[in-house]
């Protein structure tokens, strides 16, 4: 039913839509008074509350003026819905009949709806019956089929199992692979159809099931024998046994857990200190083991055999095991299913797994490393054949690896064995490595110790204190040369102990006054220099020829080391050599006082030596007689072998020709007898250098040039400049000796510079032939001035020569020639 708007308003609302005829349009109803008043206005709210008005009421101050107004509009309201009642009287008549005809309606229709329930009623009691009998038969129907269906599964694993009787009939022909197929099948559909209480199914159940365990004992034998002869075959067979009986996880899991525990069993065996005092003798007679794990008196030498006897087993045991499992991990990788073409490694291995091999070697490994470290700390007894023995234990593990390694070499197969899991074997015996290397590193620094100790500067060790640390060294090496990698690690160690030896040595070393020394006899200093010499050469030397058969990182490792040493060496007798050329030196400046512009001929036909000739000659000879026979090897020693003293006696040889060259050629002025003289000199010079400090043939370019000056000196000025003898000679020497051949005021540069000759020769020393050459142009280009301000025009022959052989030379000469 429809309703009119004015239905949904409020009472008061409504009243205002009842107008009395009477009423003027224009008169304004009361509603519309009271929405404007602002007492009565709250009434007409939606939210209007008694309680907060009457509460404002009181609160005003004029309750009853309020209450008066509220009675008066009572009476209007009351007046005005009598008006509106009134004139809509027919239309509330109206409204009152349709509500009749309504009432009229739902009577009607409730006896429809008591009639539609009575027909309900007789329907369902119709059709009861049928339904019954319907859901019976289809019950009964169910049940035929269920039966059908069980005694179908059934005869099925009943034939199956028949099957299964015939093939196990012949045990020795039995095809495992088949068999096994078929009891799975047999189980699958018991368990899936459910055929648990049908007694004929359970009898044969029984059989079939002891016919399965006789089939994995079968299989499991093939796999085991397969595994430790390495046939593929029989893997195969054992491994598809397995597959068809849908147990290849799990039988790998029980084969690997297996292996796993031989070879722990094996670790723990080998380390046994108990096993081991068995097989020497009774635990509490001699040979026994006491309880710390210490054999006792006289059974030491026994127990060691044992230990190294057991765990050179357990080497062997190790290498079957991985072999083992490996060679069952390549057949599992080749191996498919003939009629799934599924791989068997992928049902053992999920993606992310690691191998087989992998899980057994790190659970070998891991036991290993736990079994070392308990015998490292709780057996002093193994930890000392472990420590002492190191290179035989590694060389134990290291073959294991490398026979692992070479028996499981087969190309497109994983080995059974990464180089991390070759590091993790290695580490797991470190702490014996780091033991061992800390005793050969004790055993060695020990002996240094003792030879060279701290607490006395003044002792000298003896050759046989010498020999016995090279004795000592090589015994550090030779148990490990074998092993590149053990061998580093010593030489390592060696390396530090050297540089201790070195450090000790220099501070044995005498360095004050006397060491110096070189015009009286050799003092006790000198000469505890020299045999700390010759003991640092004989460690430098041995130890060279040592390491040359090793391999190259030897040297590399120990170079710095015998630097050191030969560094110390040198140091122990510079002090001396230094000292002895300087007097030398000094001796051969004495030319310069000697008069080689005024000799006659006579004197120059004299065969006495020049006077500093002579106190040369006598330097060399005390030098040699001193020093030197004490210090140079004798003829028997090693022949091409040159010592740090034979190195110092020739480059100080070397420095005397040299350096008398050079003198010689300052000489100025130097008449005819003058070079008789000096020829004379240079011969006595050559016989005592040669005889007294070295072969001067072997001396090279400075030999060459003794050799080439002394005819130099004889050839006429016009010769010079195409004589060959210029190649073997310093360029500043044929230019200073041309400055004998010319006039005074063509001034040398120790003239110019109004220098000393001692102090020339210094700067000689620190400047190359091309700064010589630039001094010595200065002073030609002085005479040429000199020259020509006098007003002359020719030149000395000298002059000409000079800076053409200027020039060339310096431009011929070799870089490293110098004065």
């Amino acid at each position: 039913m429809a309703h009119s708007p004015a239905s949904t308003a409020s009472p008061l609302q409504r009243l205002s839509t009842f107008k009395t005829t009477t009423t003027t349009p224009s008169a304004a109803s009361p509603l519309e008074t009271f929405a404007a008043d602002p007492i009565f206005s709250a009434f007409l709210s939606p939210s209007f509350s008694s309680t907060s008005f009457s509460s404002a009421a009181l609160s005003s101050g004029s309750p009853a003026s309020t209450a008066e107004k509220l009675q008066h509009a009572i009476r209007l309201l009351e007046s005005q819905l009598r008006s509106e009642v009134l004139s809509r009287h027919s239309d509330l008549l109206s409204q009152l009949s349709s509500l009749q005809h309504a009432d009229h309606a739902l009577s009607t229709v409730r006896s429809s709806v008591h009639s539609l329930q009575s027909s309900l009623r007789h329907t369902r009691s119709e059709l009861s019956d049928p339904l019954r009998s319907i859901t019976a038969l289809t019950l009964q129907l169910s049940n035929l089929h269920a039966t059908s269906e069980l005694l179908h599964h059934t005869l099925r694993a009943l034939r199956l199992s028949k099957k299964l009787r015939d093939l196990a009939a012949d045990p020795d022909k039995i095809d495992l692979a088949k068999a096994a197929q078929l009891h799975c099948e047999i189980l699958a559909i018991y368990d899936e159809y459910d055929l648990a209480g049908i007694d004929v199914v359970e009898e044969e159940l029984a059989w079939v099931r002891e016919t399965g365990d006789t089939l994995r004992d079968e299989a499991m034998k093939a796999l085991e024998l397969g595994m430790e002869g390495l046939n593929q075959g029989e893997v195969a067979i054992g491994l598809q046994v397995f597959y068809n009986l849908g147990e290849l996880k799990q039988a790998m899991e029980q084969l690997i857990g297996k292996y796993k525990g031989l070879g722990v069993k094996s670790i723990s065996v080998a380390l046994d200190m108990k096993a081991i005092s068995g097989s020497v003798g009774s635990g509490f007679g001699p040979g026994g083991i006491r309880g710390s794990g210490t054999p006792q008196i006289g059974g030491g030498a026994k127990a060691r055999d044992g230990l190294w006897q057991r765990m050179g087993t357990c080497m062997d045991q190790l290498h079957s095991i991985m072999v083992a499992v490996w060679h069952l991990q390549k057949v599992l990788s080749k191996k498919r299913d003939p009629f799934t073409h599924v791989l068997l490694l992928d049902e053992v291995i999920k993606e992310g797994e690691p191998m087989i091999t992998d899980r057994v070697w790190e659970a070998l490994v891991k036991a290993f490393a736990n079994q070392m470290k308990s015998a490292f700390s709780a057996s002093t007894f193994v930890k000392e054949i472990f420590t002492m023995g190191y290179p035989k234990l590694f060389a134990m593990i290291d073959n294991l690896l490398e026979r692992i390694s070479r028996d499981t070499d087969v190309k497109g197969v994983r080995p059974a064995i990464t180089s991390e899991g070759k590091e993790q074997l290695v580490a797991a015996v470190e702490i014996f490595q780091t033991s061992f290397l800390a005793l050969c590193h004790s055993r060695l620094s020990d002996l240094v110790n003792n030879v060279f100790p701290v607490s006395n500067r003044g002792s000298v060790p003896s050759k046989d204190h010498i020999s016995r640390i090279i004795s000592r060294i090589q015994e550090e090496i030779e148990p490990v040369q074998l092993d590149a990698r053990l061998t580093l690690l010593v030489l390592r160690e060696i390396g530090k102990v050297l540089l201790l030896l070195a450090e000790r040595a220099e501070f044995q070393i005498s360095a004050g006054p006397e060491s110096r020394q070189v015009n009286g006899p050799a003092t006790p200093a000198q000469l505890k220099n020299f045999v700390l010499c010759q003991h640092l050469q004989e460690i430098h030397t041995r130890i060279s020829s040592m390491i040359s058969v090793l391999p190259t990182f030897a040297s590399d490792v120990l170079s710095p080391a015998l630097g050191a040493i030969y560094g110390v060496a040198c140091d122990s007798v510079t002090t001396l050599f230094q000292p002895m050329l300087d007097r030398l030196e000094s001796c051969i400046l004495q030319i310069h006082e000697q008069k080689f512009g005024v000799l006659g001929m006579d004197a120059a036909m004299d065969n006495n030596a020049s006077p500093y000739m002579e106190e040369l000659q006598k330097c060399i000879l005390h030098f040699r007689s001193e020093f030197l026979s004490r210090l140079l090897p004798s003829k028997t020693a090693t022949v091409g072998v040159e010592t740090i003293c034979t190195r110092l006696v020739r480059s100080m040889a070397a420095r005397v020709l040299i350096f008398f060259i050079r003198h010689a050629s300052l000489v100025r002025p130097l008449s005819e007898s003058g070079k008789l003289r000096m020829a004379r000199d240079m011969a006595e010079l050559e016989l005592a250098v040669g005889q007294n400090l070295f072969p001067v043939e072997q001396l090279g370019a400075p030999y060459r040039a003794l050799r080439a000056f002394r005819p130099l000196i004889f050839l006429d000025t016009s010769q010079l400049g195409a004589s060959p003898l210029l190649q073997d000679l310093p360029p500043s020497v044929i230019l200073h000796h041309l400055y004998s051949r010319g006039p005074d005021e063509l001034q040398s540069p120790l003239q110019r510079n109004k220098l000393t000759p001692l102090q020339y020769s210094l700067w000689l020393d620190s400047q190359g032939e091309d700064q010589v050459w630039k001094g010595i142009k200065a002073t030609l280009d002085d005479y040429a001035t000199h020259v020509r301000a006098r007003g002359d025009k020719e030149f000395s022959p000298v002059y000409p020569l000079m800076l053409r052989l200027g020039s060339l030379l310096t431009e011929n000469a070799p870089e490293t020639q110098k004065p």
